[in-house]
């Protein structure tokens, strides 16, 4: 229930939706009653805003969330950049690293709760919250069955792969390696592989042979991997399945189903929320790097670190300073060679210019409509290529399109349609209503993007397609050299003809003898691969062909590319140009190509022909590909198809033809390029709508391994003591109903005395356990061996191992030791011992413990055991010279005073060595930015800055963090 001030102008509007009576929301255009001027400006503000304004207005409880802070958002055009304001994501997305300490808090908390006498059932996530089990598993097998070679040993295909003979002559029939489900080897010109086999629906080939297109049986190493990533976090998995079993908002989805940000943006997306028939616009925070690709489906939503998830999960808003918000302005019509790689990395290059660090990018104009919601997640996935905080693509009719295909039934659409049109969060390129005003506007004309290839022997030597054929003839004039071949002038048009297979063919400067298609980043995006697909079909439709002695072949990223191109029917056609699949990895690009024929080689070299080659790979280095091949270009999918059947790079695909096709008809490359609208058109219908299909099927289904696990039926877990992966933490330890006032902090020793920068990778444990480190004693005292130490990482619910791996970074420089090495002095011993072993010491003998730092203390990444770890050594407070914001905010959020020198000081011109004791008084009632004074034992007094900077982040100090502030509630 939203809480307005009595008297507030400002009153919130509950209204119903139109033609859906029984659904309401609040009518954010409304407050107050029908204001012109209040809808004038929101009219005006950015989209983007407008969601933060909604939420502020549906949260407003006058503490967490207070009317200023709604009337500051919608007075956004004056106070960008100038105030805070709280956010609360309608959602949280978690992958497991970070997942399992905000659970095990949790499960931790209901103890808690009920040794306070309070009913532990009532601690669950405040908002939904989705949990992806994806960052757990390891390489331990490698090699698979299917690879990026035909067998080369040949034989029964029945036979172990160790027991084939690499030195045996590969045979003209390929048998799959090892696969006991194909249906036997086959030639490469087999006409069996009917048009019925390309079509079959991805969801019914889980995989496919690369040599046979025959379904498979996942290959022996994928199995083991999983088998052991099963084995090694089995207790890990059992507290997540737990986990989704006794909470509220909690579901886990479990290993083996998919990456959390593609999971998050295929499946957890609900666009706009509809609970007991309320409605209000999905959003989210998540812990995974790649949350910002949701912006492109419409739904606000940026990574953040584990404390603010778990503050989020608490029912605590995300603060976050009002942003300006740069429009980018799409215009114009892409040209028609441009595929979807070409015009998103154009708009990352344009925007990395155009300074919008630190800022939201809010799309619009007429050209916005020319992007599938593919195209807007990669762009909006790109954000840290040019420093934004998101990139948001307000949701339109290209979005309800793909949304239907994903799986939304109709009726879930229109009451989404006509909800975001009444909260004014639906654009429309054809209104006429005016566009939100923005703090800039980058202005970017699609027609200004056109195609590229590189080469003909760096990949940073970039040629735009229609000067292809002028910039080979100038690199055939020039000096040999980084683009040169100094060919004489009469020698440039040379032809020297060579029979091949009965048939005579001319080859000449810049003709073309081997093209890829290889595995490689770029072929990630179904559009361009498919746009080859579409190409090749419309060519062999025509009649063109590819001439026989051209090395053409196909090797795509993942048997899902392969899914896509036979569920769309274009791989038959590839198939007929030569591009057979040749296996899964890097090939061509690396100089693995099958040697061309004798007889075109031959006559390269005596010719001493400018032999080309050209691929979709990322190198393309002088006689990589080929010691006879001296140019090569790198070129997009449907490029390298189009200048395979054309056999040349002296060519000028606006004047002349590819080719002749049927009845003698020239083709140009304008009559077979597919147009965006087909490619948008396949990739929804055939593409998306299958993957979507198959995801839903998986999430449904689980997976045996998954399913056959056995958990605890318990509301409370029960920890197991001799568990390495899973404690019950300390952090409520001194968990009462009421709070105290701040105890004052008396001599207090320095854990560290630290300098400028320090970053939360040398405060935060992270990466391998050193088999030296304090956490590899304890896990060995444990009865593990170094092979099973697995990573900090998979160990976070563990705070034993967490804590000793807390300033265990080897780059950790502590003035007191005087070089890089995780370690300090124990002052009253004199002691020279690993950070954990020190502060283990202080606190057994009672002693509170500070840390010393110098400039921009916290830096970096936002990491909870930043915060955490310092916490439960036992460090009561920070004293710095200044702070990264986010760290200051997550110290408080844990229980730690930050506290900062006064302008002009630091340790050095205050005399201090660190070895002092240090004795801090908080008065009764703190204030924000209130000054402090702190007493040494050497009788030097001198006055700090306490870092609070509002009355919440006061609140949660006194009761000793989020986690125990929370924890009272439910008491």
């Amino acid at each position: 229930v939203c809480f307005f001030p009595p008297g507030s102008p400002y009153q919130p509007v509950i209204e119903a939706l139109g033609n859906y009576p029984q659904k309401k929301f609040y009518n954010v255009s409304k407050l107050g009653g029908a204001n012109p001027l209040l809808c004038f400006t929101l009219d005006t503000l950015p989209y983007s805003i407008r969601v933060l304004f909604e939420s502020s207005i549906r949260n407003c409880d006058g503490f967490l969330v207070k009317e200023t802070d709604a009337m500051n958002i919608l007075d956004w055009k004056t106070k960008q950049n100038n105030v805070e304001v709280p956010f609360c994501p309608a959602r949280v997305v978690l992958q497991d690293f970070t997942g399992i300490p905000a659970m095990v808090d949790f499960a931790a908390m209901r103890e808690a709760v009920r040794n306070a006498g309070g009913d532990p059932v009532k601690v669950n996530p405040a908002c939904p919250t989705d949990l992806t089990v994806d960052h757990s598993l390891q390489i331990d097998f490698s090699k698979c069955a299917i690879q990026n070679a035909p067998n080369p040993g040949g034989g029964d295909s029945q036979k172990p792969m160790a027991k084939l003979s690499p030195l045996k002559a590969q045979p003209r029939k390929l048998p799959c390696r090892g696969q006991t489900g194909c249906k036997g080897p086959c030639s490469a010109g087999d006409s069996s592989r009917n048009s019925g086999q390309f079509s079959a629906q991805i969801e019914n080939t889980p995989l496919l042979c690369p040599f046979h297109l025959q379904p498979v049986p996942e290959p022996e190493t994928v199995l083991k991997n999983q088998e052991l990533e099963f084995g090694r976090n089995r207790e890990r998995l059992q507290f997540f399945k737990w986990s989704s079993k006794v909470f509220k908002n909690i579901s886990v989805i479990p290993p083996e189903t998919g990456m959390a940000h593609q999971v998050n943006l295929e499946y957890l997306s609900r666009v706009v929320f509809d609970v007991k028939d309320f409605l209000y616009p999905d959003s989210v925070v998540g812990t995974d790097s790649h949350t910002t690709m949701v912006n492109g489906l419409g739904i606000l939503g940026w990574g953040v670190g584990g404390i603010e998830t778990e503050a989020v999960m608490l029912g605590m808003p995300v603060t976050l300073t009002l942003p300006e918000v740069a429009g980018c302005e799409l215009t114009g019509t892409a040209s028609p060679l441009a595929t979807s790689i070409d015009i998103v990395l154009s708009i990352t290059k344009q925007l990395r210019q155009a300074d919008v660090a630190g800022k939201f990018v809010e799309f619009f104009g007429s050209g916005v409509s020319q992007l599938s919601v593919a195209d807007r997640t990669t762009i909006a996935n790109m954000c840290p290529e040019y420093g934004a905080i998101l990139s948001f693509f307000p949701v339109d009719n290209v979005t309800l399109k793909h949304l239907k295909h994903t799986g939304f039934d109709e009726a879930k659409l229109e009451v989404m349609e006509a909800y975001l049109k009444a909260v004014k969060l639906f654009r429309n390129d054809e209104s006429s209503s005016r566009e939100p005003e923005y703090s800039q506007v980058v202005q970017i004309s699609l027609s200004s993007i056109i195609p590229y290839v590189s080469g003909p022997k760096r990949s940073q030597d970039r040629v735009a397609v229609n000067n292809m054929k002028s910039d080979f003839q100038a690199c055939l004039n020039e000096k040999s050299g980084v683009k040169g071949f100094q060919i004489a002038v009469e020698k440039q048009n040379d032809i020297v003809p060579v029979q091949y297979e009965g048939n005579e063919y001319k080859l000449s400067h810049g003709c073309i003898v081997i093209a890829a298609v290889i595995s490689c980043t770029n072929n990630c995006n179904p559009s361009v691969m498919l746009a080859a697909g579409l190409l090749a079909k419309k060519a062999v439709e025509a009649g063109l062909v590819v001439k026989p002695y051209i090395r053409t072949s196909l090797s795509p990223g993942s048997g899902m590319v392969t899914h896509y191109l036979s569920s769309s029917g274009v791989l038959p056609y590839l198939s007929k140009l030569g591009f057979e699949i040749v296996g899964y990895g890097c090939s061509t690009c690396v100089g693995n190509t099958a040697p061309l024929p004798e007889a075109i080689r031959n006559a390269i070299k005596q010719g001493e022909i400018i032999a080309c080659g050209v691929l979709s790979g990322t190198k393309n280095f002088e006689g990589r590909l080929c010691d006879c091949v001296r140019a090569n270009y790198l070129a997009s999918p449907p490029l390298v198809v189009a200048y395979a059947i054309a056999g040349t790079v002296r060519i000028d695909f606006e004047t002349e033809p590819l080719g002749t096709g049927f009845n003698g008809k020239s083709i140009y490359l304008r009559d077979i390029w597919p147009t965006r609208r087909e490619l948008h058109t396949v990739e929804e219908e055939c593409v998306i709508s299958s993957m979507f299909k198959e995801l839903k099927e998986k999430m449904e289904k689980g997976n045996k391994r998954w399913n056959s696990l056995e958990t605890p039926e318990s509301t409370l877990f029960p920890w197991d003591l001799k568990s390495t992966y899973i404690r019950c933490p300390s952090f409520f330890d001194k968990l009462a109903k009421e709070p105290v006032s701040p105890q004052p902090i008396e001599n207090a020793h320095v854990l560290l005395y630290l300098g400028d920068s320090v970053t939360t990778d040398h405060i935060s444990p992270a990466g391998s356990i050193a088999r030296s480190s304090a956490a590899a004693k304890y896990l060995t005292n444990k009865g593990l061996t170094p092979r099973e130490f697995n990573s900090y990482g998979a160990r976070r619910g563990n705070d034993a191992v967490m804590t000793r791996g807390t300033f265990a970074n080897i780059k950790l420089l502590n003035k007191f030791i005087g070089k890089p090495a995780p370690k300090t002095i124990h002052f009253p011993s004199g002691q020279t011992l690993d950070v954990f072993e020190a502060a283990e010491l202080y606190q057994k003998e009672g002693i509170p413990v500070i840390i010393l730092a110098g400039k921009k203390y916290g830096l970096g990444s936002s990491r909870d055991w930043a915060a955490k770890g310092p916490f439960l050594l036992g460090v009561k407070a920070v004293l710095a010279e200044s702070y990264e914001k986010v760290h200051k905010s997550q110290l408080i959020g844990i229980g730690i005073a930050p506290l900062q020198f006064l302008p002009g000081e630091n340790p050095s011109t205050l005399g201090l060595t660190g070895r002092e004791q240090f004795s801090i008084l908080f008065p009764p009632e703190l204030s924000p930015g209130m000054t402090l004074d702190i007493k040494t034992s050497t009788g030097k007094v001198f006055s700090v800055i306490a870092l609070f900077e509002n009355d919440m982040e006061i609140t949660l100090y006194k009761y000793g963090g989020s986690l125990n502030f929370v924890a009272r509630r439910f008491l």
